[in-house]
């Protein structure tokens, strides 16, 4: 059996492949220039060097290219393995929602450096710009989506799951909004809520949150939806939507999606929340408002719920 690691390389060179061929083909149909963007994030993360990109002239112009096109490679076999392994975890999503997630994470893998290196800026792309993008990243999506479906691993043979039911996703989003506001409940929520936690670890869990209510006060914390911090919340609200649905026997891709999306609205939310209530009342106040939103969300949220099995159909005799 192909181990899950092979598997996504595999899936991410097959859809590395079928971009850069859906790309090639758009050059050659219209005849335009091939795009340099690989290439100026090269510059871009060259110039942050101290000694910048070695060479000159021709040597440094085919070391430049080189690098802008393994970059490429790197990010699309990057992407392959992070959705095989998502899938192995319990994480399946359907083949067209499949195709549009790994899609639209490897162009976000693509563009998110393009944008914070400064190289260009997406807000002033036209419909014709991001057309262009998103039609090869979609068709790479779609390879990547063929080769996990059609390759199942040992884990997810042995790992089987159910439909997530509306109930879970639900929580799911409840989860990613308690997320949003208190990062350390995406570790401590599950936890707790498992009654098959050790000891040591809910303490541990109980510590983070503590560490977090204080820290939340002090004023030299970084806003929740800066560049630092709101990734971590993002991933924080799907990965505990992903333990609670692995506990149950769901199918963790609605769930998961509902975390993270759950942990966006929290995250906005909270600080439109403290930006108002700064206006009527202190600030702790506000704050201590928001913590007992936030833990009861998770108590809610992660409660223990039923496991699910599959239905066995019953033959008369």
């Amino acid at each position: 059996m192909i181990s899950t690691l092979a598997r996504g390389l595999v899936a991410g060179a097959a859809g590395t492949t079928v971009l850069n061929a859906v790309t090639y083909a758009d050059v050659l149909w219209r005849g335009r220039a091939p795009s340099e963007t690989p290439e100026q994030v090269v510059d871009a993360l060259a110039g942050r060097l101290a000694g910048g990109l070695p060479g000159r002239g021709a040597v440094r112009e085919h070391r430049r290219t080189a690098l802008g096109a393994l970059s490429g490679i790197g990010t699309g076999l990057g992407v392959g393995v992070l959705a095989s392994v998502l899938r192995a975890a319990g994480v399946r999503f359907s083949g067209p929602t499949g195709a549009v997630v790994a899609g639209a994470a490897a162009m976000a893998a693509t563009d998110g450096p393009v944008a914070a290196l400064g190289v260009s800026d997406p807000r002033t792309w036209t419909a014709a710009d991001w057309v262009a993008d998103a039609v090869p990243h979609l068709a790479y999506g779609a390879a990547v989506q063929g080769v996990l479906s059609s390759v199942p691993v040992a884990r997810e043979q042995r790992d089987r799951r159910t439909p997530a039911p509306p109930g879970l996703v639900l929580r799911s989003a409840v989860l990613g909004v308690a997320t949003g506001g208190r990062s350390s409940l995406a570790l401590a929520a599950p936890v707790l809520g498992d009654p098959g936690s050790r000891r040591g670890t809910r303490l541990g869990a109980l510590a983070a949150v503590a560490g977090e209510l204080v820290g939340d006060k002090l004023p030299a914390t970084p806003a929740r939806t800066s560049a630092q911090a709101l990734p971590a919340r993002l991933l924080g609200g799907a990965g505990a939507a992903g333990r609670i649905a692995g506990r149950e026997g769901a199918n963790a891709a609605a769930p998961v999606t509902a975390g993270l999306l759950g942990a966006l609205a929290g995250s906005f939310g909270g600080l439109a929340w403290r930006r108002w209530a700064a206006t009527r009342v202190p600030d702790w106040q506000a704050a201590l408002a928001e913590d007992a939103v936030a833990i009861g969300l998770a108590a809610l949220a992660a409660r223990p719920g039923r496991r699910q099995r599959p239905q066995l159909s019953v033959v008369p005799s």
